[in-house]
């Protein structure tokens, strides 16, 4: 996958929520794989446009 921004309020690329999710052990969903995204990068926290897209990077790390 390219090294996209996803978050652009935020500047939150898609190496970046790989990053985070590889920071943390495994998680059971994907939404608590969200949340702890979202700790960490921040992204999805300005206007929330990104949050599908953010999702969708996580859904494809994950599977």
């Amino acid at each position: 996958m390219e090294n996209i921004i996803i978050c652009r309020c935020k500047k939150v690329s898609v190496a970046d929520i790989e990053k985070a999710l590889h920071e943390h052990s495994k998680f059971s969903d994907v939404e608590k794989a969200f949340e702890e995204v979202q700790k960490t990068t921040k992204c999805s926290t300005g206007c929330g446009g990104c949050h599908d897209k953010v999702l969708d990077v996580i859904s494809e790390v994950m599977g």
